[in-house]
């Protein structure tokens, strides 16, 4: 409901200016004059004076008749998104993804031989460890780590592999840097990873990697379920899918971010 007056600080005309601008939407792409009014609750005179205020600034266009936003109205989406970091432009897309496959899922980056936890979104504790942002854990047993070890150059890669110690965390940890290798080879080939109670019994994770705009690998993205709740291939089948789309989604902000969105601040 709008305040009655502007005596608060409410400015109501920008109130009314703005939702204008939020009348035009998937469904109603285009609008006459009679549209904007009623979708407004504002008066033909007033939707007329607000249609072409924005009309001036170049927020809207007309052929006369009806009405349509013009691509400028992204400059006020890009106003935020250049002031917010990866960790905040990852969480709504991580809440997302966790109400729609109702399991917990992850944003790391990687340091050291270390991945770092910059956004999560938990649904239930599946670890005997709580997780929360900045909790750490060995890129060699992760899904994450998985990921983010396959996009690393060469050289870094080489250096990984020659220096890290492979202790035994889980079942079914990877047991040789010749067998992380040939893992690695595989996760960068189609796109993503699959652990399976590696880092801890009864734990199974999926991860996907996350690119900024020069497609780096700058973080991966997981969705985590417990074992007994999820097979590998109802991962694959069931989680996957909307992992990759949640990763593309976080990319495609990325891209009209500042790149010191890239980093985790």
């Amino acid at each position: 409901m709008e305040p009655a007056s502007e005596s608060s600080g409410y400015v109501q005309s920008l109130a009314r200016g703005l939702a204008v601008i939020r009348a035009f939407d998937e469904s109603r792409p285009e609008m006459t004059l009679s549209d904007v009014a009623r979708a407004t609750d504002l008066s033909r005179a007033a939707a007329r004076r607000f249609l072409h205020t924005l009309l001036q600034l170049g927020y809207v266009w007309t052929d006369g008749r009806v009405f349509a936003l013009t691509p400028r109205v992204l400059e006020l989406g890009f106003a935020y998104l250049s002031s917010v970091s990866l960790p905040e432009i990852a969480q709504p897309h991580l809440e997302r993804l966790v109400s729609r496959v109702h399991e917990s899922a992850s944003v790391s980056v990687f340091d050291g031989e270390d991945i770092v936890y910059i956004a999560r979104v938990p649904t239930s504790r599946i670890m005997t460890v709580s997780i929360n942002i900045g909790t750490r854990f060995p890129a060699y047993a992760t899904s994450m780590g998985r990921v983010l070890l396959a996009h690393l150059p060469a050289d870094r890669l080489d250096e990984f592999l020659t220096g890290v110690r492979l202790d035994p965390l889980g079942p079914h940890t990877v047991g040789s840097p010749e067998e992380l290798r040939a893992e690695l080879a595989r996760i960068r080939e189609q796109g993503w990873a699959l652990v399976d109670q590696e880092l801890e019994a009864g734990l199974r994770s999926i991860a996907a990697p996350i690119r900024d705009r020069s497609d780096q690998v700058v973080a991966a993205a997981n969705i985590s379920s417990h074992a007994s709740r999820t097979t590998g291939e109802q991962a694959r089948e069931n989680l996957l899918p909307a992992l990759l789309e949640t990763a593309e989604a976080i990319r495609a902000d990325l891209r009209v971010a500042p790149r010191s969105a890239s980093a985790a601040r």
